[in-house]
């Protein structure tokens, strides 16, 4: 009887040990799961600020262009060479 007792207690104590590790793996794989999905959602979102940054620079390249022009066809941004002359 005591050798079945101890056993029994030996068996108990492998179970907890087992019980133990069994959370600590899904804590882990729950750990991973949640990282896995924020990475996934940073990924997404440096996508998405990428395109945003292109359009962005697209404006502003038309807004540049669009700038030089008035600025060439308006007679008050022409150069100060003719006025520097007339002195």
């Amino acid at each position: 009887r005591a050798r079945a007792a101890g056993m029994n207690a030996e068996m108990d104590a492998v179970e907890a040990e087992n019980q133990v590790e069994l959370e600590e793996k899904t804590r882990l794989i729950n750990q991973v799961l949640e990282l896995q999905h924020t990475l996934e959602d940073l990924s997404a979102r440096v996508d998405a600020v990428k395109e945003e940054n292109l359009k962005l620079k697209s404006e502003n390249q038309v807004l540049g262009q669009y700038i030089e022009n008035l600025m060439s066809a308006s007679s008050v941004f022409q150069t100060t060479d003719t006025k520097s002359k007339r002195k």
